[in-house]
């Protein structure tokens, strides 16, 4: 039986020309230490006209809005302002963070739960709210009345929307009005039309189901209807994010891998696991049971092209595409993308620090770093990192190994999935995760124990080299100064 059960990550374009340029990735960690995370600003704007892309094929107009709970790197958010893209913010913080970037008010869009402060600069500066209840708006409109502000431009977001013909689930969230009880939602809005300007309905499903996401959207074209009815002047449709991203290289072997799980957690081959652990499965008297909890890591349709798909989908309730629909209302269409926007934009370097047996047989590979700076586990993506030798690789072929960080902690695993690489590693190697500038970065990174967390780096091209700077020395116009 064949042991080795890799899953390459998928690393194209410039991500795999940095990664492959193992002397200048040892001299940049050698120089800021482990953990170290690389960021491609140059890439996140060709991302974002891939969104743009999408919007051509279909004629609609509107905003891409970047979720920036996904990265806090200020030369992403800075490459992004410079090329005209949008800002979903979810806190007081990352609104203070976008402005200073250099996004204008009318490209950002104000989400996630609001504090009165939250609310006050969201209504001075000029930017969307995207609110959740009847009592937000009702804040809102205290708010600007009571500091004589302008008029200030919201989407009401809905869920837990009906279906028609084929029943599809819609799962309960904590944001949102139900799009089945929305009276007193249109209330609220004609009652403090003076302060409050509906712009529009929205949606955030935390789901990437196709199915649920159509619903959602034929619910939102069905709820504009309404609110035109009660006298608002609704014109654009929020969808949200969730478009998905496509980790590995092949999809061979991602079913190989599924398929081994099985076979491990039924006790017909040896584990694939630290101490079993069966990602959500289990075995109960020779049959699995559960669900397999982890990302769907090789996706055939993602990002843009999930767009894309979702426009091209058919509505239930009118039996014709909804991108057609969206655009024979004349609405715009606004999308609020996060790991699919950061596709191939950063990558995380951690230092070997040591390499030994623990007596059963199984090789630890010890890291200058831990799971929060890398949170492939706490996101159930599984990928193997890339082996960057500091020298000549150690003879002996592929090594599966275990990666444990530097916490004292027995639940500090890179990854409860042994790794297979093309070699065993060795003391001063360095291991780079490709591809986790999306969520697997710095979304959970903290100073646990005292330890260091990772400092964050802009790489960029100047000819045929690499260059780079710190995160929060880069700007679009001037972060080419200060270089290393």
């Amino acid at each position: 039986m064949r042991l080795v059960r890799y899953l390459q990550p998928r690393v194209e374009g410039d991500l795999r020309s940095l990664l492959d340029d193992h002397p200048w990735l040892h001299q940049v960690a050698g120089a800021l230490g482990s953990p170290l995370n690389l960021v491609l600003p140059d890439q996140v704007a060709r991302n974002a006209e891939r969104f743009r892309e999408v919007y051509r094929a279909h004629h609609l107009s509107g905003g891409i809005y970047f979720a920036h709970k996904a990265n806090r790197s200020s030369a992403l958010i800075r490459a992004l302002a410079g090329v005209g893209g949008g800002a979903d913010v979810a806190s007081l913080g990352e609104l203070q963070h976008v402005l200073a970037a250099g996004f204008a008010p009318e490209r950002i869009m104000a989400t996630g739960p609001k504090s009165r402060e939250y609310l006050w600069l969201a209504a001075r500066a000029g930017v969307i709210v995207n609110a959740d209840s009847v009592t937000e708006l009702s804040d809102l409109a205290g708010i600007v009345a009571a500091h004589a502000l302008p008029r200030v431009r919201v989407m009401a977001r809905l869920s837990g929307f009906a279906t028609t013909g084929t029943t599809v689930l819609s799962r309960a969230s904590r944001f949102g009005t139900p799009a089945t009880g929305t009276a007193p939602l249109w209330d609220v809005l004609a009652e403090h039309r003076d302060r409050l300007d509906l712009l529009g309905v929205a949606y955030h499903l935390d789901t990437v189901g196709l199915p649920e996401k159509a619903a959602a959207l034929d619910g939102c074209l069905s709820a504009m209807d309404d609110a035109g009815r009660h006298g608002l002047n609704p014109r654009a449709i929020d969808i949200g994010g969730g478009f998905g991203m496509n980790y590995l290289a092949d999809a061979g072997e991602w079913e190989s891998w599924t398929s081994e799980l099985t076979a491990a957690v039924l006790g017909r081959r040896p584990p694939l696991t630290w101490n079993g652990h069966g990602y959500g499965l289990r075995n109960e008297g020779g049959t699995v049971r559960g669900t397999l909890g982890v990302y769907p890591a090789h996706r055939t349709v993602a990002g843009p092209d999930y767009l894309d798909r979702l426009l091209r989908t058919e509505s239930t309730a009118h039996r014709r595409p909804l991108g057609e629909l969206v655009l024979d209302h004349l609405y715009e269409l606004y999308v609020e993308p996060g790991r699919a926007l950061l596709d191939q934009c950063g990558a995380v370097l951690l230092r070997v620090e040591d390499v030994g047996d623990d007596g059963r047989g199984e090789t630890l590979v010890r890291v200058a770093g831990n799971g929060t700076d890398v949170g492939l586990e706490q996101h159930g993506v599984l990928m193997d990192p890339l082996l960057v030798p500091r020298g000549t690789p150690a003879p002996g072929g592929p090594a599966g190994v275990y990666l444990t960080g530097n916490l004292c902690l027995e639940a500090d695993l890179i990854t409860r999935r042994k790794v297979f690489l093309p070699s065993r590693p060795q003391p001063g190697d360095l291991l780079a995760f490709a591809n986790t500038a999306g969520y697997l970065m710095d979304f959970s990174a903290g100073a646990a124990l005292m330890q260091p967390t990772a400092r964050t780096i802009a790489a960029y091209r100047s000819g045929d080299a690499w260059r780079w700077c710190l995160d929060d020395r880069y700007w679009p116009v001037t972060g080419r100064e200060g270089t290393r």
